[in-house]
């Protein structure tokens, strides 16, 4: 079987979000994006490169739950697509390149926060052959703190 892969960007959102309506009346979310850049050296170093700027959008639901949790700043990891269009600025044509994200999440090397879970059915939850297992009362699993999306 083989492994489904996708394009995908990790940056930072560089701009307040936006979130407007297609001309179907889909939700469109919009934001610029950073991306640091660094150039390797012979000695094993690092050098900081220009930052590029970019477009992020999404649509539909995706776009709706992006924009309830990414603010300004957060760093990101996502999935989705490279989307060339042309538009018309001050009567004269150009072309954009947008990113296009299916999913997208923090970036889990720079952001802390943490996870509440719904309770579900795990590997090490499920029955052995021919056993039954109850789940266990939500009262006995360890406890979690609430979500708190670093920005």
């Amino acid at each position: 079987m083989t492994i489904r892969t996708q394009q995908s960007i990790s940056g930072f959102i560089a701009s307040d979000p936006q979130l407007t309506q297609t001309d179907r009346g889909d939700a469109r979310f919009y934001a610029r994006f950073g991306q640091e850049n660094f150039r390797r050296e012979d000695d094993g170093t690092f050098t900081k490169l220009e930052t590029t700027f970019h477009n992020l959008v999404m649509y539909r639901a995706t776009a709706e739950r992006a924009y309830e949790r990414f603010s300004k700043g957060d760093s990101f990891v996502a999935e989705g697509y490279l989307h060339e269009y042309s538009y018309e600025r001050d009567g004269q044509a150009a072309d954009g390149l947008e990113f296009v994200a299916k999913k997208i999440g923090h970036d889990t090397a720079r952001t802390q926060y943490s996870v509440e879970r719904s309770q579900r059915v795990t590997d090490h939850d499920a029955p052995v052959r021919g056993q039954s297992r109850a789940f266990e009362s939500p009262q006995k699993r360890p406890s979690t703190d609430a979500p708190t999306l670093g920005r």
